[in-house]
């Protein structure tokens, strides 16, 4: 198997994921500290996991250009998420 082959299934299965388990949940965490509500400790655990998820698979990502667009708008709803939550802690 080529490299460009193993790029193209390692992005397969990190969009599947994604889009299966990581992002719904993301705007299920990203809703609730928008309601104003602090994170427990499940949530701190999930983004800190999908973060370190996201880590390993940013080699995959540089290297494919066309998914350059996916992953900083997962950057910013990450930033968006802890931002918030952050402002929830301080306020509360």
């Amino acid at each position: 198997m080529t490299s460009g082959q193993t790029d193209a299934a390692t992005l397969q299965a990190l969009l599947a994921r994604l889009l299966e388990f990581r992002l719904p949940r993301l705007l299920a965490i990203k809703e609730h500290v928008d309601g104003g509500a602090r994170l427990d400790d499940t949530q701190v655990a999930f983004l800190s996991d999908a973060l370190e998820d996201a880590k390993s698979g940013q080699q995959f990502v540089a290297r494919n250009p066309e998914f350059h667009a996916v992953g900083a708008q997962i950057v910013q709803l990450y930033e968006d998420i802890v931002t918030k939550a952050v402002e929830n802690e301080q306020r509360l």
